[in-house]
């Protein structure tokens, strides 16, 4: 596998989601769709994979260590499964999930354009019911029962 393999998956997501430029998206690595910001990474060190950065939002002050515990324990049971992993940037305090795509001889474009549609909806979720919820909303989802991860 190789960055030129990276490309061609880019160039199809383009074309597919109706995205002109697919050349900006490949210099600079970055894609929003559905208004999150996506990068599409490729690692010389790891040549099976690709590896797609989804940033959902940042985190309200005073949240951060109750979103923390919520991201730990949704790695432990959802993301796990699937070569992924929520975190913070410590930069932007903002909700960043990497998920690791295997480029084995599924990995073409519409494979690439369901497995961001599959996260985006996470990240829609996360954003409307974590990140952005009023008060009384966030402490009864972080109120450490994690009933909210079932759902």
């Amino acid at each position: 596998m190789s960055l030129e393999r990276r490309d061609q998956l880019i160039r199809e997501l383009c074309d597919l989601r109706g995205i002109g430029d697919a050349e900006h998206v490949i210099t600079h690595g970055v894609v929003c769709i559905d208004d999150f910001d996506i990068a599409i990474d490729y690692f010389d060190e790891d040549p099976a994979a690709i590896y797609v950065n989804f940033q959902f939002g940042v985190i309200s002050g005073g949240r951060t260590l109750r979103v923390f515990r919520l991201l730990l324990e949704a790695n432990l049971s959802v993301y796990a499964q699937d070569q992924a992993q929520l975190g913070v940037e410590a930069e932007t305090g903002g909700v960043v999930l990497v998920v690791r795509g295997m480029l084995d001889d599924d990995a073409d474009g519409p494979w690439l354009v369901e497995m961001i549609e599959h996260y985006v909806e996470h990240g829609r979720y996360w954003r409307e019911n974590i990140l952005l919820s009023d008060d009384e909303m966030f402490r009864h989802l972080s109120d450490g029962a994690y009933i909210w991860i079932r759902a």
